[in-house]
């Protein structure tokens, strides 16, 4: 599903961050992206999702060149990704049900069949009696809850997730990584960016390891795909 082949990244008046980084992501995979804070991280997933360009090399989604795309087409390929942040990016004014229903209304999908797909993200993800709750009313858990089930809506084949467990309890992360992982069993590739893999000590996955400014596949906690 995800290709990277020679890619270097480099911000401006900087070192590079990747130097010709090649690696895999299969279809159905759930991958766990690991590395020490400022690692890059954040920015790898970037380069998934088409957002920041890399400095060279060859990143293919579903075997498309996302490099070399035309910009007007960036947007119609991140409408096939569920992107979580680390920040959530909640809509702060609108209720969880018009915050999940944002993605399909981008997309022209309104009325009924909104509503039906916007109601069933939010079960999946125990927030359909919080449907009419304002983002700030809701704990850090379900605030990440409400993000996972607004990238899910579009039902997408890839969900990209920074850092979803930051901030919270060991209970609240096992239960954020036990839902990705659940989306993830029904087909959907899931790839996350973060640095404590204790708290997904009992679920499957493979990991890419950044240190040293190299990516490598690494064996992990938990069991390896």
């Amino acid at each position: 599903m995800i290709e990277f082949k020679q890619v270097s990244m480099r911000y401006p008046n900087s070192a590079h961050l990747f130097r010709q980084v090649s690696f895999r992501i299969d279809k159905g995979d759930f991958v766990l992206v690991t590395g020490h804070s400022g690692a890059g991280k954040s920015t790898l997933l970037k380069l998934m999702a088409g957002i920041t360009p890399p400095t060279s090399g060859q990143i293919l989604l579903n075997g498309q060149d996302i490099v070399h795309m035309h910009p007007s087409a960036v947007p119609y390929l991140r409408r096939r990704l569920g992107l979580v942040f680390q920040d959530h990016k909640l809509l702060y004014d609108r209720n969880s049900f018009d915050n999940v229903a944002l993605p399909l209304s981008i997309q022209g999908i309104t009325g009924d069949e909104a509503a039906r797909r916007v109601r069933a993200a939010l079960d999946k993800v125990g927030l359909l009696n919080k449907e009419k709750a304002l983002p700030i009313t809701l704990s850090g858990g379900e605030q990440q809850r409400l993000a996972i089930a607004r990238a899910v809506v579009s039902r997408p084949s890839l969900v990209i997730a920074d850092e979803p467990t930051g901030g919270l309890d060991k209970t609240a992360a096992l239960e954020i990584m036990q839902l990705l992982k659940a989306f993830n069993e029904v087909g959907v590739t899931v790839v996350i960016a973060m640095h404590d893999v204790t708290q997904v000590s009992t679920i499957a996955y493979r990991t890419l390891h950044i240190d040293q400014q190299l990516v490598s596949p690494l064996p992990a906690q938990g069991i390896m795909l």
